[in-house]
């Protein structure tokens, strides 16, 4: 297919915003289903897992194809809760555009933010939703506004809603100048142009002249035809808007109500009209890996293939199934390609596109494309595959730390390996889980992102995968860090199978204030000394951050500057250099007065305005500090942040406090020393 005429796009927003029922929509007008699925109902199409039925949210990513006017649409609909944040994080790093729902009662709520500002850092252009016109309290005058002053976005509203509440009957277009009446009777498939309302033909001039004064600043043309009071052509405004939205410096917004099938088909041609296909984006960026400098990856489907594994999840039968998004080149059935990042060579032997879970095969994905490929072995989320010839590293996806753990213990010693395996297969697909053995105790532990993340994996375990096991409680994920500088040497000198083996590291070691991670310098100098040493000593030094300092904590806020390698020709080896600079390190940073870090989260809770009080008394008597309150209609916006070890069991806190009224949702800011 012309890449033209193919667009990749996200739909994402906050929770209960209505992206899935949107989605459902979508596919229903597109023809790709025949019946709408209702999320209410456990029957939605892209909430295909059995734990996203039971719960009414999506947790993984779906991908699935739909056709609208002669263009392919690749949607992936993401999931809006935050404990599933990384579905979002490697959804949004292969999109070329995004649909952001927003809720007409609710308006931009917290995790609207996260994604908005996550959407920021990959590029990608959007266009705005308001749904639940339908809803009581719903308000799109507000909506739009808060769309610009909490988001910063330049909002420019195409349709306008005809009524609110139970009042809401229909949308106008304002650059056709119509109203939009839909069919109750097929579900909205159909709809009637009439003309626009005498009570709104004022609003109705309002907003177009807004459309007007707001895409004359990207065309002369425009302003030109409008103050000579000539025509100004539907397309021509149209491209302005595209442009604009292509670069991120405008907003369109649509308006309506997914649950009553009113204002989604002329969605889907924003979809077509303003977000851009894949030969209309800037380059990726990539990172050549001989060399380590910055390369741009054109759109160029006849290049050599290169393309980014952004998902991947395990079918019992099928094997590991790596969603891909092309950027370059074709891939071919039966072909062997390199997957860059872990240096293996992977066979592709089927390629699939997906209806949400049906599948159906293809020969080939071209440039701009997304489709599954099965075959690989050692894939990852985040994995660059191409051409052994041309090695090119894509931009790695960079997800948020795990911030809670629990221990899982096997029912029998026989359910011991196939825990292991399910284990291995989760962590496989879903990168913000983590599980070790505990050496201490002889537990398993499992990491994730929340309460709500852990229970939906065990849930996985129990009832997917079938394998007893017992549960402990949630326990949280502490860290270890230093909190002063520290300078010092190691060597390492041993004799193995009669052969030498030596290693000198000089390194200093001091607090890194950037972010929760680490940092690793070499400022050593490594002239004739042989690059798979200088390699060594990084990756000794990395691995020894896992291991921690003093109590076995992952480190993090750590900076090391290895300041002096030594080197014998002679006795040299790379076993020797990773040896000498864990060793270094562990010495080093047991000097610089380690400390038990623990994970702060941030936290927002809504609340009817007579419980204020109540809840800002919850948050303070568990060591958080409130940092702002919104006011909305009806309810008030608390912002705090506590240590989420004071967070356990929160939710009965408030729902008494508010009695059931209150609701709350927790990310992870940053880590603070224990008990500061």
């Amino acid at each position: 297919m012309n890449e033209q005429l193919i667009r990749n796009i996200g739909i994402m927003a906050h929770i209960d915003a209505g992206k899935t029922t949107t989605t459902e929509r979508i596919l229903y007008y597109t023809g790709e289903s025949h019946r709408i699925g209702e999320v209410d109902d456990g029957e939605a199409i892209m909430d295909w897992m059995e734990e996203e039925q039971n719960r009414g949210i999506t947790i993984t990513s779906a991908a699935i194809t739909c056709s609208w006017k002669g263009h392919q649409i690749n949607i992936i609909d993401t999931p809006g809760h935050v404990d599933f944040t990384a579905e979002v994080e490697r959804s949004l790093r292969v999109l070329d555009g995004a649909i952001m729902v927003v809720c007409a009662v609710g308006g931009v709520e917290p995790q609207t933010e996260t994604v908005w500002r996550q959407a920021d850092t990959y590029g990608v252009p959007r266009i705005a939703f308001i749904n639940k016109m339908d809803r009581l309290g719903a308000n799109f005058d507000e909506a739009v506004e808060e769309l610009r002053k909490k988001l910063q976005a330049n909002p420019i509203p195409l349709f306008l809603p005809v009524g609110y509440e139970n009042e809401f009957s229909g949308i106008i277009d304002v650059l056709n100048k119509t109203y939009l009446v839909y069919s109750p009777e097929d579900q909205g498939k159909t709809f009637t142009e009439q003309p626009i309302p005498e009570a709104q033909l004022e609003a109705a001039e309002a907003a177009y002249e807004n459309v007007i004064d707001a895409v004359s600043s990207f065309n002369d043309e425009i302003t030109e035809r409008f103050f000579e009071g000539k025509e100004i052509p539907v397309s021509m405004i149209k491209e302005t808007i595209k442009k604009a939205t292509i670069a991120r410096q405008a907003l369109p917004v649509f308006v309506g109500s997914s649950l009553k099938d009113i204002g989604v088909q002329p969605l889907i041609d924003g979809i077509i009209d303003y977000l851009p296909s894949p030969s209309e984006i800037p380059p990726a960026q990539g990172i050549a890996a001989k060399s380590g400098d910055p390369i741009q990856v054109p759109f160029k489907p006849d290049g050599p293939p290169l393309a980014l594994i952004f998902k991947i999840h395990v079918d019992r039968e099928a094997g590991a199934m790596n969603y891909v998004r092309v950027y370059s080149g074709t891939i071919k059935k039966g072909t062997a390609l390199m997957n860059i990042s872990r240096k293996k060579r992977e066979r592709v032997n089927r390629i699939m596109r997906m209806y949400a879970d049906r599948a159906e095969e293809l020969s080939e994905l071209k440039a701009g494309d997304i489709g599954v490929i099965i075959g690989f072995k050692e894939g990852r989320t985040g994995d660059t595959i191409g051409s052994e010839g041309a090695q090119i590293l894509l931009e790695q996806i960079h997800f948020p730390v795990p911030v809670i753990s629990i221990a899982i213990e096997p029912n029998t010693t026989s359910d011991g390996d196939k825990l292991r395996g399910a284990l291995s297969i989760l962590s496989q697909e879903d990168p913000t889980f983590s599980w070790r053995d505990d050496e201490e105790t002889g537990q398993l532990i499992i990491s994730g992102m929340g309460e709500l993340h852990l229970e939906v994996l065990v849930n996985r375990l129990t009832k997917e995968m079938k394998i007893k096991a017992r549960v402990g409680q949630p326990q949280v994920t502490y860290r270890e860090s230093i909190t002063k500088e520290a300078s010092g040497s190691e060597e390492f000198s041993r004799i193995i199978a009669n052969k030498e083996h030596t290693a000198g590291v000089t390194m200093t070691v001091r607090p890194y204030r950037t972010g929760n991670g680490n940092r690793f310098i070499n400022q050593a100098n490594t002239r004739g000394i042989p690059h798979e040493f200088v390699e060594a000593v990084e990756r000794g030094v990395t691995n020894a951050f896992m291991g921690g300092i003093r109590y076995g904590y992952e480190t993090c806020n750590v900076e090391v500057e290895v300041t002096d390698i030594a080197y014998n020709e002679l006795t040299a080896s790379t076993f020797a250099y990773e040896a000498a600079s864990a060793m270094c390190f562990d010495k080093v940073a047991n000097e610089a007065n380690p400390v038990i870090m623990e994970p702060v989260m941030r936290m927002t809770i809504v609340v009817p305005t007579q419980y204020v009080g109540e809840a800002i008394s919850s948050v303070t008597s568990r060591k958080g500090i409130v940092t702002s309150i919104e006011s909305r209609a009806f309810t008030e916006q608390i912002h705090a942040q506590a240590p989420l070890s004071e967070l356990f069991g929160y939710s009965t806190v408030l729902r008494s406090a508010t009695q059931g009224r209150g609701t709350f949702s927790l990310e992870f800011d940053h880590y603070q020393e224990k008990g500061v």
